[in-house]
């Protein structure tokens, strides 16, 4: 039984990686743009008067579990344990659209 995985799905797996990190940042930024845009958002920022009921501490395991979660599947050797790697992907990408959908609920 072959249990080599094959090359081209060890290369989504690490390019679904780098597209996560690489939007991680910009994820965040384009929310809180938004979530400021609103009147809501401005009078928390202005007065701080309004803020979001999500706590900061959500906000910030989210970032990191992301952040941790894509550096993980990077390091990751390619030619070992495969679906491991897609379970780590998979755990990123849902850390930081939580993340994102957080911070926008908070408007």
């Amino acid at each position: 039984m072959n249990t080599a995985p094959h090359p081209a799905a060890a290369r989504a797996v690490t390019g679904w990686s780098v597209a996560g990190l690489v939007l991680l940042v910009p994820t965040v930024v384009v929310a809180w743009i938004a979530v400021l845009a609103t009147y809501r958002g401005s009078r928390c920022l202005t007065y701080g008067e309004q803020c979001s009921t999500v706590p900061g501490e959500a906000l910030y395991g989210c970032f990191w579990v992301a952040l941790a979660a894509g550096l993980l599947a990077l390091m990751w050797p390619r030619a070992r344990w495969t679906g491991a790697r897609i379970g780590v992907v998979l755990l990123q990408w849902g850390a930081q659209l939580m993340l994102g959908a957080l911070i926008l609920s908070g408007a």
